[in-house]
């Protein structure tokens, strides 16, 4: 029977170097990623720019309305110290506002890491390049919510 150290010069040495996150930019410049929140599902572009975000044909204000919404979808591009140095295009379709908000930040983050592969540490720490998987749990049969039972009654 054959020494065992002679099989060790036929198997591939094992990479153990961290792996190389390569720039993934198109011809226009732009970087592209889907970003998903409950049921909400936005297609996001990140191009160098003057800072002008726009969601859906609407500038980002318009589409929500509210400080939060606004301030989630900013939080980012906050983090990686890159307001207004980003023109963000996104297309958003599913679920409500606030998924939807989720959506477009996941979308942010993971196009703004294949813009700059430096910000990915950045963003990994912040938790925005992690998909929310939270979702509604469905209905179950003989139950009048998802779990919620229907009321007893003892006579």
């Amino acid at each position: 029977m054959a020494d065992l150290s002679s099989l060790k010069d036929l198997a591939p040495a094992a990479e153990s170097q961290a792996p190389v996150h390569v720039r993934k930019v198109d011809a226009q410049g732009r970087s592209y990623a889907t970003g998903k929140r409950k049921n909400a599902v936005a297609r996001v572009w990140v191009k160098a720019g003057s800072g002008k975000i726009v969601i859906n044909g609407k500038d980002y204000s318009a589409y929500f309305a509210r400080p939060v919404l606004q301030m989630i979808l900013q939080q980012p591009l906050v983090a990686a110290a890159r307001t207004g140095q980003f023109d963000i295009i996104a297309t958003v379709a599913g679920g409500g506002l606030s998924g939807q908000a989720g959506a477009v930040r996941h979308g942010v983050s993971k196009a703004l890491t294949y813009f700059e592969p430096g910000l990915r540490s950045v963003l990994k720490k912040g938790g925005f390049l992690t998909r929310d998987s939270r979702v509604v749990e469905r209905k179950k049969y003989g139950k009048a919510k998802a779990r919620r039972s229907f009321q007893f009654s003892k006579r």
